[in-house]
């Protein structure tokens, strides 16, 4: 904005971009202001002697000169203080309010589709939008991207591109448009985490408290590794409701869904489809490529919480492109006892899934590590492998699913902790885990039956984090065991701990 245009203007420019942009209407408050120019008509008296004439004269000349100077004065000192209007020296600078901050900002993001050049990734449902300025993010931005991405970043990552065609407003794109989101940019490919490395570390770091730049990943998926002993298993039994372990997988050599072709997506789904075709004993199951589904086979798979759907233009798979030609190429698999689950090019290549009745974690876990080898045997098959980094672990669509990108929960049922939903999320961060009720996170549970799982993704390995789990659920039921024995929660958890 210029300076010296005062708030009121700004106001009205702010709602005359909006209009022009979006044929939108404001409504703006007007603000009157009166300019003090002085200066007034002077004339010279005749009929008087000529000494008092000339003297006249000469005064009127010398007073002219002087009124003229003193006006141009306050019309320079106008033209610079007037449009403000006056305040008391105390009063704090208003900000631009938040509609005409969106204002602009659309307004922006408009001009920076305009002049978007064709993407080869482009269909007739999506379009990629190239950036070339720092985009202007509002108060609205909550994404770590926009916390970390200065013009100077910007500037030194603007005109990159991975050798698949990846670019760095692609990875950018669904944290502009979504200013809600937290993490704010993804990975078109496996590349993108060296060539646009000084954006996801510091927000890897943010989100996940590692830092890639200094520390090193570690993998364990040797179920064998785990201490879960028979006295744990009878008590998880009587608490816990079900058991689930997931996570993400990708293939070495294809995109990932935000910057996947037909091709490529294709690609994987072979890739899986050879690796679950290769299950034996209790995995054999069947493919359901979601673009065939009877519906009867889509029915008994929404009845049974399996079937996954597109992915809305306010998600971030929406925006980032990953929603693209849906669904071809899309799929789910499940065992026949549905206790295996995965799910073809949604977020990821495959998100696999394991699952039971009743607390055996053990046997969960194993479960998911078997299906892990299969997908990873299939690749090499294919002259490939999955994705993984030394210091990122593995790798996916998203920074907030790296390193293990493992959850391993349990339905857990604690009728004396739900009394009190607040306390349980305080015992439970002392152990690293986190709790989600009935509608997610910081709800209440119905039925007193809580999701409970491990906070952390990266950093440790996934027998650590289950682990983790296990010991911590342990105590969790220790403590709702005392609380139901007449201790109060704090007098519980300081006798557990």
């Amino acid at each position: 904005r210029r300076e010296g245009r005062s708030h009121a203007a700004m106001l009205r420019g702010a709602a005359a971009a909006a209009r022009q942009a979006f044929g939108r209407t404001a409504k703006h408050t007007k603000g009157q202001q009166k300019r003090f120019m002085g200066g007034h008509d002077e004339k010279v008296p005749g009929n008087v002697p000529m000494e008092i004439g000339m003297g006249l004269v000469i005064g009127i000349a010398a007073g002219v000169y002087v009124r003229n100077w003193t006006q141009n004065d306050i019309k320079d000192w106008a033209s610079s203080a007037a449009p403000a209007p006056a305040k008391p020296a105390s009063a704090p600078k208003k900000a631009a309010p938040p509609a005409a901050a969106g204002a602009d900002f659309d307004a922006w993001v408009a001009k920076m589709k305009a002049a978007s050049p064709a993407d080869a990734k482009d269909t007739d449902d999506f379009k990629y939008i190239t950036f070339t300025e720092v985009p202007p993010f509002t108060p609205a931005h909550k994404s770590l991207m926009s916390k970390v991405l200065t013009p100077q970043l910007f500037g030194q990552l603007k005109d990159k591109v991975s050798s698949k065609g990846f670019s760095f407003s692609n990875a950018i794109q669904c944290g502009v448009l979504k200013p809600h989101l937290g993490v704010g940019a993804t990975a078109g490919d496996e590349e993108c985490f060296e060539i646009f490395k000084d954006l996801y570390y510091p927000i890897v770091k943010g989100w996940h408290k590692f830092d890639p730049y200094t520390q090193i990943h570690k993998s364990d998926l040797n179920p064998e590794n785990l201490n879960f002993s028979r006295n744990q298993q009878v008590l998880f039994d009587k608490y816990v409701v079900s058991t689930r372990v997931r996570a993400a997988r990708n293939i070495s050599g294809f995109s990932l869904p935000p910057g996947s072709d037909e091709k490529d997506r294709l690609g994987v789904e072979n890739v899986l489809r050879q690796a679950f075709s290769s299950f034996s004993g209790e995995l054999q199951g069947t493919y359901y490529p979601l673009g065939k589904l009877s519906k009867e086979d889509e029915d008994a798979l929404q009845a049974n919480g399996f079937l996954f759907q597109k992915p809305g233009p306010a998600q971030l798979l929406g925006a980032a492109g990953a929603a693209r030609t849906w669904p071809d190429g899309r799929g789910i698999f499940h065992n026949a006892n549905k206790t295996a689950l995965a799910w073809c090019n949604e977020e990821d290549h495959c998100r696999i899934i394991s699952m039971q009745n009743g607390g055996d974690i053990k046997s969960v876990f194993a479960r998911f590590c078997s299906i892990s080898d299969s997908i990873k045997g299939a690749a090499k098959k294919n002259n490939a492998d999955l994705m993984y980094s030394k210091r990122l672990g593995f790798l996916g669509t998203c920074p907030s699913n790296l390193g293990t990108g493992l959850r391993a929960s349990v339905m857990i049922k604690l009728p004396e902790l739900n009394k009190d939903p607040k306390k349980l999320e305080e015992i439970c961060d002392q152990f690293d885990l986190q709790p989600r009720g009935s509608s997610g996170e910081h709800s209440a549970a119905v039925g007193a039956k809580w999701d409970i799982s491990n906070k952390q993704r990266l950093g440790f390995s996934e027998v650590e984090l289950v682990q983790k789990m296990i010991d911590g659920v342990t105590k969790i039921i220790a403590i709702e065991e005392k609380i139901a024995g007449g201790m109060t929660p704090e007098q519980a958890l300081k006798a557990v701990k």
